[in-house]
């Protein structure tokens, strides 16, 4: 299967966000699948073609609850992802579970299909659920 890891940082060059997604696409690809790591800043990408999509970001400052604008922007120009099965996670921030919420009101709002939702602080944990995550389609 296609999946990608999309990751969205408070700036366009997040080491930290992006050690997390690459981590989150090495333990995705040690189950077999293809996997591609797009930064919603530089990348025109259309995620039409996976099959999952795995999007992370974080809080646009420490003490807020709102995820950085380019969310929306890109998934608003990401061609067909309504009806994408879909991962989303958070990492930082005071008010992870409420960022959270907000990440997943954007992806549900382009009409994503949310399977599962976490908060992560390492590329370890990334990387074990990654390995655990189940992005085959279940007939």
């Amino acid at each position: 299967m296609q999946v990608c890891v999309v990751y969205a940082g408070r700036t366009r060059d997040d080491s930290r966000l992006k050690a997390i997604a690459d981590a989150f696409a090495h333990g995705i690809g040690t189950q077999g699948h293809q996997v591609d790591v797009i930064n919603a800043y530089d990348s025109e990408a259309r995620l039409t073609r996976y099959d999952y999509v795995v999007l992370g970001s974080e809080p646009v400052s420490f003490f807020s609850a709102k995820v950085p604008e380019i969310v929306s922007k890109y998934l608003a120009g990401a061609g067909t992802v309504s009806g994408k099965r879909c991962f989303a996670f958070i990492t930082g921030g005071l008010r992870k579970g409420k960022a959270l919420l907000n990440l997943m009101k954007a992806m549900e709002g382009e009409g994503m299909i949310l399977k599962l939702s976490e908060i992560i602080k390492k590329p370890e944990e990334a990387m074990a659920i990654g390995k655990r995550l189940n992005v085959e389609r279940n007939n």
